[in-house]
């Protein structure tokens, strides 16, 4: 039996790292009010990407330590680990982000050793935290009464909320707020003498917005409330709008978004009060939408390991047109879909498995704008034989050999992608009306628009590689040709030199690998006419070169998009 100073040592030195990474982690998130502050738009944007790899680049460092410090006789001694996670339970059981401290632990080991040493006995597959405890503290919000009125509560509100740039007009923006609650609300609300609005302390920080985030509640019933602000540089802050539905919050929070920057010294009594506001939310979702994508990677584990143990679900291939690098196969009753590379690629695609993950891996790092499906990657996922229906492991063995292996009851999937899933938009078109054919082939349009802004390009456009979510927005959602914007070569179609040219069934023109045509795009994108007609009125210039060759030039010059995640009913209304 090992002797049990090893096993304090390591524990002490994994959460030693552990303290070094949540220390950059806060620098890089408390400088988020500063950069909106200063309007620093592109230093926003670089410090989303820094603290995002910031993860795996402090697991790194630590493991590094840990292969200096011990022998591997001692250190990958796996019967040794058993101590070591009891010596780091009880080091981190008075900690107040305990929780993210179990998966720092687990990223540890696997940084150490392979999946197939994975055991609860080594690592913490289930947590030893009770969920979303309050560590007997009162809740980090901020609570007001209309003692007087509405008006005096609102105008609190913002004394409190403060910041080194003055707002630009705070008695006009609060006179549009209470207009904008009263509607929002049924009449008594507002006359209610128990009515209150609570607020979480810390402002969240995305993008170009700073959001207070919180809930208004009676005696009897509750309403999310978010309210975003604005920097408009050389006028002062503006409070943009005000949200109280709960469909428009929960998009806010969205998979689609860039994480928040926020400060939460105890992120389960935060993500308990979102809960509390969004209870369509999973944990999961919640936790990775502040920036703990690693914690809600675990969580989504651990419910979907949960979800196979209590029920008779099976995973099935997914709907909708089988991909030419993926495939994609679901769990009918797990919103998600798991995506895994396919051995042998069509012909028509020129990448390979590198690129592919490459191309993942880069989603990850960027401004979703609320049109690409965030994701999580995992290596050796191990599901019991029986969870899957015959048809379906039968295609993913066919597909993915190196990728996809039975072994007895058991079937190992050595590397796979979860993203949420989506109805595919082309399925989606073909059993809408033609309102909703109208507003998804707006909405197509807009998200590759706001995409390309945000110096996305596609690559592969066509409708099956889109999707719809539940509240109806169209979210880009496979990746293995996209690109930055900029690196695209946007050309007209040469005029032929020929009648010869013009009946030719090849190109009588050079094409280089990055060159796209515009003017190809409506037949590529439509088989249905009467769609490729209706997207022509409402988003012909996309088929037009010098649009996209605009929008390149405002990226060269450092423009940084606005993508609002609401309606802005306060400040247009």
């Amino acid at each position: 039996m090992p002797q049990q100073w090893p096993a304090a040592d390591i524990a002490r030195m994994i959460l030693d790292g552990f303290d070094d990474y949540r220390e950059h982690f806060r620098q890089i998130t408390d400088g988020a009010r500063e950069r909106f502050e200063q309007a620093q738009w592109q230093q926003t944007q670089s410090a989303s990407a820094a603290r995002i790899n910031l993860y795996e680049e402090k697991v790194s460092e630590v493991s590094g330590w840990l292969r200096q410090a011990f022998e591997d006789e001692v250190l990958l001694d796996v019967s040794l680990w058993p101590l070591v996670k009891s010596a780091y339970i009880g080091l981190i059981d008075p900690r107040l982000d305990d929780e993210l401290s179990e998966t720092w632990y687990n990223s540890i080991f696997c940084s150490l050793f392979s999946h197939d040493l994975i055991s609860d006995g080594c690592m913490f597959i289930h947590t030893t935290r009770p969920s979303l405890r309050s560590h007997e503290r009162a809740a980090q919000t901020r609570t007001y009464r209309p003692e007087s009125s509405l008006s005096a509560l609102l105008a609190q509100v913002f004394a409190d909320y403060r910041f080194d740039v003055p707002y630009a007009d705070l008695a006009g923006d609060l006179a549009r707020l209470e207009a904008q609650l009263r509607e929002n609300l049924p009449d008594w609300v507002c006359k209610d003498p128990a009515l209150a609005v609570e607020l979480f302390s810390s402002v969240l920080y995305r993008n170009k917005g700073a959001y207070l985030v919180g809930r208004l509640y009676t005696q009897d019933e509750q309403w999310p409330l978010v309210i975003p602000l604005l920097h408009r540089e050389g006028h002062g802050i503006e409070i943009d709008a005000l949200i109280t539905d709960e469909a428009e919050v929960s998009i806010i929070f969205s998979f689609t978004r860039s994480y928040f920057m926020v400060d939460v010294p105890v992120p389960a009594e935060f993500v308990g009060f979102l809960k509390r506001i969004l209870p369509g939310k999973h944990i999961a979702e919640l936790y990775t939408s502040i920036g703990f994508y690693k914690h809600g990677k675990s969580e989504f584990y651990r419910a979907l390991i949960n979800h196979l143990a209590g029920t008779d679900d099976r995973f099935i291939m997914a709907p909708g047109v089988r991909g030419m690098v993926m495939s994609v196969f679901t769990l009918p009753g797990f919103n998600t879909v798991f995506k895994i590379i396919k051995d042998r690629f069509s012909p028509s695609k020129n990448v390979d498995r590198a690129t592919v993950i490459e191309k993942y891996r880069l989603v990850k790092s960027v401004d979703r704008v609320g049109r690409m499906a965030d994701t999580q990657e995992f290596s050796d996922f191990r599901f019991p034989l029986s969870k899957f229906e015959p048809e379906c492991l039968a295609e993913l063995v066919e597909v993915a050999p190196s990728t996809v292996e039975v072994h007895g009851d058991t079937v190992l999937i050595r590397h796979c992608w979860t993203e949420r899933r989506m109805t595919p938009l082309n399925l989606y078109l073909e059993n809408a009306n033609d309102a909703q054919v109208r507003e998804a082939l707006e909405d197509y349009g807009l998200a590759i628009k706001q995409l390309a802004a945000a110096n996305i390009f596609p690559g592969d456009m066509l409708l099956k590689n889109f999707g719809v979510t539940r509240h109806g927005r169209v979210v880009f959602y496979d990746y293995d040709e996209i690109c930055f914007l900029t690196e695209v070569n946007f050309r007209y179609i040469p005029p032929p030199r020929t009648p010869e040219d013009e009946m030719a069934s090849e190109p009588w023109y050079s094409i280089g690998p990055l060159d796209v045509f515009p003017e190809e795009f409506p037949p590529f994108l439509f088989a249905d006419s009467g769609q490729r007609r209706l997207f022509n009125q409402l988003h012909g210039e996309l088929y037009d070169a010098d649009y996209w060759k605009s929008l390149q030039a405002a990226i060269r010059g450092g423009k940084v998009i606005d993508v609002f995640p609401y309606r802005r009913k306060c400040r247009e209304g």
